[in-house]
């Protein structure tokens, strides 16, 4: 099989491995330093001879995202992180489905070399897998004045469009591009699915997890001057570039925002790019040629930092937080009796930080007239069906260390059957639009349910709707950066 492929830049050879070959670390936009820092992408230089492309590109700057957990960017890697990745079963094959994956990792963090990220079991149905890095923290969502904001969003852009460019040398339909991303890189998908900038680079979009949270410009520039303060430099792009990237990376996002609830950086509804979030932006039906997948693991909120002291949970004011009713504490009691205050709490939780942002999302895409399909996550392992759970089966990977949180060591009996479903539903619905189950409407609620025995039934937590039908407060208003409060796994 043939591992040299030629791109618009320039050779690349890859490596082959079971049938797989994988081109790591290919350039598509220069490196965002120097004169280029702060700015949106520019195009990467082209080259002579054949380069290597057996290792991935740096991650872009971040700390790590717990204690203990191994850093994937050090201070010497630079910001030499606009590379991109492809995993094909024959780069001589013509118009295979393309499957373009965003991580997630609260803005913040996140790197395409993270193992669970591997797409080569992915690509082995048939698919061509693609993974890039793209500019997170202030580097990519830092606002500055008389500078475009989103810079991270502006990198995705940019590797679509190499997508675009390149991906039929690899055995790829640009013609029949798929984006999928879970969490933040959810988001991601789903806001530029209602971008205007995004027309063309893709037909459809698979959305795991949407949260809620983004910032105005006002918040944004609160944040820079914040920032600004804190290491000591003008809230602007010459007196913030002066510094290196740890500098920026080395402050804490709690010191950022102010007592605000949630992280220091996401998308800014800037008026450009971003107009408003994802369940808005889809309500108008600039998407609605654009096929959208999209839902939640049942217990979103499971596994993340409990209470200090759980019979201390005030449900109410939990609620009235959130910008529900005085009384919905009191409806959460009725709608799941027999729930114990953490398990409502729980439930809370999940509905306002991500349940209902991608509930409201595929709402807004049926009620524009774009065909959608909703899934409820159920299966649950040692922790429950938490946030992120969904992973290690959609990319085929159960033997990582993020998956072992999930499945537990070894990895149940159940799992390569349930993964091989849901590989086989990504996978038609990149290539045909077809994930097959019946489509969601805003009155049947259709949704597919995975589990062990995966079932189709009517929009399983109805109630919570309900409760949250009752507000005008948005999610995006009332919980603030949603992905800043989950724990990155």
């Amino acid at each position: 099989m043939n591992d040299t492929v030629k791109t618009r830049r320039g050779l690349v050879r890859g490596r082959t491995h079971d049938g797989i070959v994988s081109f790591k670390g290919i350039p598509y936009a220069a490196v965002p330093d120097g004169a280029r820092r702060f700015l949106p992408p520019q195009p990467a230089a082209s080259w002579d001879g054949v380069r290597k492309a057996g290792t991935f590109g740096a991650a872009p700057p971040q700390r790590p995202p717990v204690p203990g957990i191994p850093a994937v960017w050090q201070p010497g890697d630079g910001l030499d992180c606009l590379t991109v990745n492809v995993w094909t079963p024959d780069p001589g094959a013509a118009y295979l489905p393309v499957m373009v994956w965003i991580y997630g990792g609260q803005w913040i963090h996140g790197a395409s070399s993270m193992p669970h990220y591997d797409g080569s079991v992915l690509a082995g149905s048939g698919v061509v897998v693609v993974t890039f890095d793209y500019r997170t923290g202030f580097e990519g969502f830092g606002h500055l004045p008389g500078i475009p904001d989103n810079r991270g969003l502006l990198d995705q852009l940019a590797a679509l469009a190499w997508v675009q460019e390149n991906v039929a040398a690899f055995g790829g339909d640009p013609g029949n591009v798929t984006v999928f991303g879970q969490s933040a890189g959810g988001a991601s998908a789903a806001l530029l699915a209602a971008a205007p900038t995004a027309a063309g680079l893709f037909r459809r979009c698979i959305v795991q997890s949407l949260p809620a949270g983004y910032l105005d410009v006002a918040e944004a520039q609160r944040v820079t001057e914040r920032l600004a303060a804190v290491v000591g430099a003008a809230p602007t792009r010459d007196g913030l570039a002066e510094l290196p990237p740890q500098a920026l990376v080395d402050v804490p996002g709690a010191r950022l925002t102010g007592g605000r609830p949630g992280g220091a950086f996401a998308p800014v509804i800037d008026g450009d790019l971003i107009t408003a979030p994802p369940w808005q932006a889809l309500a108008d039906g600039r998407a609605r040629d654009i096929d959208l997948l999209c839902g939640f693991a049942h217990d979103e909120y499971r596994g993340f930092p409990p209470p200090a002291d759980p019979a201390r949970i005030d449900l109410a004011a939990a609620a009235t937080g959130l910008g529900l009713a005085p009384d919905a504490a009191l409806d959460y009691r009725a709608a799941y009796p027999g729930s114990t205050v953490t398990d409502l709490f729980t439930t809370l939780m999940s509905d306002a930080l991500v349940r209902m942002p991608t509930t409201f999302a595929a709402e807004a895409h049926a009620r524009a007239g774009g065909r959608t399909w909703l899934y409820d996550f159920t299966w649950a392992g040692p922790i429950g069906a938490a946030h992120g759970i969904d992973l290690p089966f959609v990319f085929g990977l159960p033997h990582t260390r993020y998956a072992a949180r999930f499945l537990g060591t070894p990895p149940p009996a159940g799992f390569a059957a349930l993964s091989h479903q849901i590989r086989a539903a990504w996978t038609s619905f990149a290539a045909t639009g077809d994930p097959g189950w019946p489509s969601f409407d805003v009155h049947l609620g259709r949704t597919r349910v995975w589990d062990t025995t995966p079932a189709d039934t009517a929009y399983p937590l109805p109630e919570s709707r309900r409760i949250w039908s009752r507000t005008r407060t948005s999610p995006t208003a009332s919980t603030g950066n949603a992905e800043g409060t989950l724990r990155s796994r």
